[in-house]
């Protein structure tokens, strides 16, 4: 029998707030972090995306930061998009009790983050980008910072902000308790290790990648000019989909066509504003909208219950990538198609990858007819990454508990 958040040491007032929301039992990252993590140890964690980090970190967070000065934060989040410091935001303020959480990042003014700031924010979390300009703006400073989080901390090397990540670590105080939290703690994340954190407690969970067997993998040969017809087609059976694509231009090309072909699509993507991206992930993750077509930017850091499909419009650049963007579907235990659109001249490449997953399937014709699931029921989904939405066990929530993306909700940029 797992411990419960309280025999972990959490505080009564968070336990009570998890419990009003019907979270009652630890992920296996929590139970294996937060008592550690409460004793004010460093910890570097291995975990999948979706694996309940937020609460790993954010319980010992919320128990044990100070009172902040304005402009002098006590606690800092580092996190790669403004998605995912949004989510991570959202989740802490559902129990942070009387502990006031900001947030900072690209993609909106500065108005509201300045002011938060300028009243004290207990809890700061932001995506590297936004608050190295806000502290050159001396809107923020972290000398007081004696906490810090580093989340997806191999998404920050794959975007390339490990150099930002370690000018904003030199700037905070000297002891200070640092957690790091990764898909993977090798390269780039394992000399962070090294450099920033004290003797840390190490704790893995789950696989380091994600596993392909968990969803049904089909491969169609698909001629190019084929390709948006076939998808619509896909969609139209599977489901609620996430389509990737490897460039914006594509992004937004392959939506439009497929609203033309009367399946509602919305593009997702860095050019896009960040309302327009809110909006995107909200009528998503609400049902409003079938497809997402996406950029590689939504492979990780943005976590929606409910896909029936991934559909990569795009052959992916290399079999990591094929394997973040897959993990969209079939996660928690449930059922999910990724479907690849090849073409002949991609054949050979796809092989390499294959062989890297340990996926056999052959190259076949498309068809569609294989993918529909006539009892397949069209759920309200939600954002990931809060465990409310990650199939936590628990007891059967109150329809007003339920934690759901906002439409005009803005979120990180980096």
């Amino acid at each position: 029998m797992p411990p419960t958040f309280a025999q972990l040491g959490a505080p009564s007032f968070i336990v009570s707030a998890l419990a009003e929301r019907g979270i009652s039992q630890p992920f296996a990252i929590q139970a294996a972090t937060v008592a550690d993590a409460l004793a004010g140890r460093d910890v570097c964690g291995r975990a999948p995306t979706g694996s309940g980090k937020t609460l790993a970190f954010g319980i010992p967070l919320v128990a044990r930061v100070g009172k902040a000065q304005p402009h002098k934060p006590r606690a800092l989040v580092l996190a790669p998009t403004r998605e995912l410091a949004d989510q991570i935001k959202t989740e802490l303020c559902t129990f942070a009790g009387k502990r006031r959480i900001g947030v900072a990042y690209g993609g909106v003014g500065y108005g509201s983050q300045i002011g938060s700031l300028r009243r004290g924010v207990d809890i700061l979390v932001a995506c590297p980008g936004r608050l190295e300009d806000l502290i050159s703006q001396g809107q923020a400073t972290l000398s007081a910072v004696d906490k810090v989080v580093i989340d997806e901390a191999d998404r920050m090397a794959d975007m390339g902000f490990i150099p930002a990540v370690r000018r904003l670590l030199d700037q905070t105080a000297a002891e200070r308790q640092t957690m790091l939290f990764s898909a993977t703690l090798d390269g780039d994340v394992a000399m962070l290790t090294r450099d920033y954190q004290r003797d840390p407690v190490r704790h893995e969970v789950g696989d380091e990648t994600p596993d392909a067997r968990a969803a049904h993998h089909v491969f169609w040969s698909v001629a190019r000019t084929d390709r948006t017809d076939i998808c619509a087609e896909a969609i139209d059976a599977a489901g609620s989909t996430v389509v990737f694509c490897r460039t914006r231009h594509g992004c937004d090309r392959v939506a439009k066509q497929l609203n033309r072909r009367g399946i509602r699509a919305a593009a997702l993507h860095g050019g896009r504003s960040q309302p327009q991206r809110t909006r995107a992930l909200a009528e998503f993750a609400a049902g409003e909208v079938q497809a997402l077509v996406a950029t590689d930017v939504a492979a990780r850091g943005i976590h929606v219950e409910g896909v029936g499909a991934v559909i990569h419009y795009d052959i992916a650049v290399d079999h990591k990538t094929y394997l973040h963007r897959s993990g969209r579907t079939a996660r928690a235990g449930q059922s999910g198609v990724v479907v690849s659109l090849i073409q002949p001249d991609q054949v050979t490449e796809l092989k390499s990858m294959q062989r890297k997953m340990g996926l056999e399937q052959r190259v076949t014709d498309a068809d569609v007819t294989a993918l529909r699931q006539p009892a397949r029921t069209q759920t309200r989904r939600r954002t990931l990454e809060r465990p409310a939405a990650e199939h936590q066990t628990r007891h059967r929530p109150r329809n007003n508990s339920r934690s759901r993306p906002k439409g005009r909700q803005r979120s990180a940029k980096r």
